[in-house]
């Protein structure tokens, strides 16, 4: 267990840098800035709308073979198939390496079999083609609690907030570190 999460730990000193930093600011198109410019005063169900909204942009890939490998995947996932998830999503970002969405789709996929480093390094591929991907953010977040990091999780969970300040769970899991953090130091 512990080569284990040195292994990981490594791998997270080794990605984290590369996480946080930020792409040019010009590969995102005007109906996404525009979304993103309310998200951040929406409250409740217009919150939600908006951020559906945005996933549905991210889910457009302009390729109708990476839009059916995108959905195979994600059927898969559904289904509770993780491997064959991976499978149709490697195929995608093979098939369309700067699409963002399909290396957060194969991050997703590797998260759920336990597979961190994948998923992790899969991560830093979304946030390099799109830094505001919330999800991504949030994921990353959710990995460093399992990695018991709760300062990285505290970090990717607030550059999340920072983008969609409503958050499902994610406030939480803020309040949750903090806590935590808090009753530490007494």
């Amino acid at each position: 267990m512990k080569a284990h999460r040195l292994f990981h730990n490594r791998i997270v000193a080794a990605a984290l840098p590369i996480l946080f930093a930020c792409a040019p600011l010009g590969l995102h198109a005007a109906p996404l800035d525009d979304l993103f410019t309310r998200l951040q005063t929406a409250e409740g169900r217009e919150a939600s709308r908006i951020e559906r909204e945005i996933w549905a942009e991210w889910s457009k890939s302009g390729s109708a073979s990476a839009d059916l490998l995108l959905q195979r995947g994600r059927d898969a996932m559904e289904a509770g198939d993780g491997r064959t998830a991976v499978e149709h999503f490697t195929a995608l970002v093979d098939h369309a390496p700067d699409f963002a969405e399909g290396w957060n789709a194969r991050a997703t996929a590797y998260f759920s079999l336990g597979q961190y480093g994948p998923s992790i390094s899969d991560i830093a591929r979304v946030l390099t083609l799109n830094p505001r991907h919330f999800g991504a953010m949030a994921g990353l977040g959710a990995m460093m609690e399992e990695l018991d990091r709760p300062e990285k999780a505290l970090e990717a969970y607030r550059a999340a907030l920072a983008i969609h300040p409503h958050l499902d769970g994610v406030e939480q899991a803020v309040e949750r570190l903090e806590a935590k953090a808090a009753g530490q130091e007494l």
